[in-house]
């Protein structure tokens, strides 16, 4: 029983039967095969194949079986927490943060998300609940703090109060473990080192200003080179990588040529920007849905500048398309509650762009490559993301065909009929 009430029911092995299964990397359901769950992971898939005695045997009676979803750029510590809560005086303690985390993470598993890459913020308490199985939640391959600069995107202090290296206090979002503040190589050296002791799967910077600081202009690139690469130099020593985030031609340049391998966001990137992410494999893990619900708290300054990064979805993901960019997803659902009970939405909300059965692999085989660019530092070797021989079983069922109207997957509570990860099933109408 997880801690908020929500049940698990662990088999030695399970067959599921009758489905019509999207593995995660061809567009098109396959039909007439059974997949057969031991120890975790998918031990076989195919025709007529027999049950081991003891197994749970699963009659999908022609729903539809997917991978399940990866959102890899969530923040589980800031998700439900008001704005204001967070970066405000009236901050609350680490003790309610986690408990707010752990809730997030039982909603997103909830919703078919089995997996999560946190990008920055307290993360580590829910992970390791849901790892024991103390709580119903997704993996989580967490970031810990977003290493920042003085007066960037992770410096929520007023604009004439010093920073904690001049005599100042910790900011609010420093305190409740969201950024590291540093300036210079030596900071970042540190700040990087102490993430992958604490136990971070890879190191997330902010290299240019953000919609939700007011003091950080987007168009400002963020840290200088030597600074980068000394981040980049500590995550591939530990091998695993840097994930920045960042908008423009300026900072996505810049960060190249750091050494960063993934760009969170990218809004308004331009030809060169994108032949030159193709041509060095660089990820692009882009949003939509967070643009569209900001929330009017932030202010005029921040919802101005959310306006600006928006202005550049259709330009960025076109040109992702024509260059052949590898496209990941995520949401960045965060200090809105009900943006994030709304994290199903971004799905729909890349029709523009994508067709049902691209977004979906988005959201699973793409998202499942890119989470193992942490190499050893993963915390779950194995293949994530794809339904085939020897993957995690991480799966969910559903009653309706997301390839036909992906919008369905928007009333998760009454589409999703199993949640699966693990080989552990968390919800089972069947």
């Amino acid at each position: 029983m997880a801690l908020f009430g929500l049940a698990a029911w662990a088999q030695d092995a399970t067959l599921i039967t009758g489905a019509r299964i999207f593995d995660g990397i061809g567009p098109d359901l396959i039909e007439g095969q059974d997949v057969l769950i031991e120890d975790g992971k998918i031990a076989a898939m195919g025709a007529g194949l027999s049950a081991p005695e003891g197994a749970t045997v699963i009659d999908a009676e022609g729903r539809v079986m997917t991978p399940g979803f990866i959102d890899m750029h969530y923040h589980l510590s800031l998700c439900s927490v008001p704005v204001m809560d967070m970066a405000g005086s009236y901050a609350p303690d680490l003790d309610y943060i986690g408990i707010k985390a752990a809730q997030a993470a039982e909603d997103a598993l909830m919703r078919g998300f089995t997996s999560l890459r946190d990008v920055g913020g307290a993360s580590w308490g829910a992970k390791l609940a849901a790892d024991r199985g103390e709580i119903a939640g997704p993996r989580v391959w967490p970031s810990l703090r977003a290493i920042s600069q003085f007066g960037g995107h992770g410096d929520a202090n007023p604009r004439f109060m010093n920073p904690r290296e001049f005599g100042g206090p910790e900011n609010n979002l420093e305190r409740l473990q969201y950024s590291r503040i540093v300036n210079g190589r030596d900071d970042v050296l540190a700040a990087a080192r102490e993430n992958l002791k604490r136990g971070a799967s890879q190191i997330k910077m902010h290299l240019a200003g953000g919609v939700g600081t007011e003091f950080d202009p987007i168009d400002g690139r963020q840290f200088i080179k030597e600074e980068i690469e000394a981040a980049v130099e500590v995550a591939a020593g530990f091998g695993t990588y840097v994930t920045a985030h960042v908008y423009t031609v300026d900072g996505i340049k810049q960060a190249i040529e750091a050494g960063v391998r993934s760009i969170e966001h990218g809004n308004l990137i331009d030809e060169e920007i994108a032949v030159m992410m193709a041509e060095n494999d660089i990820w692009l893990s882009p949003q939509v849905l967070v643009y569209r619900t900001f929330s009017p708290d932030l202010g005029p300054v921040r919802l101005a500048k959310g306006k600006m990064v928006e202005a550049g979805l259709d330009s960025m993901f076109s040109l992702a398309k024509k260059h052949g960019i590898k496209i990941a997803f995520g949401t960045d659902v965060v200090v809105n509650p009900q943006a994030c009970a709304d994290q199903n939405k971004e799905f729909a909300a890349r029709l523009d762009w994508f067709s049902p059965a691209e977004i979906l692999t988005q959201a699973t085989a793409n998202s499942g490559e890119l989470l193992q660019l942490s190499g050893d530092r993963s915390p779950y070797p194995g293949i994530v993301g794809q339904l085939v021989e020897g993957a995690h079983a991480d799966l969910l069922l559903m009653n309706g065909n997301p390839l036909e109207d992906i919008s369905i997957l928007e009333d998760s509570a009454t589409v999703l009929d199993l949640i699966m990860k693990g080989g552990v099933i968390y919800k089972n109408t069947l």
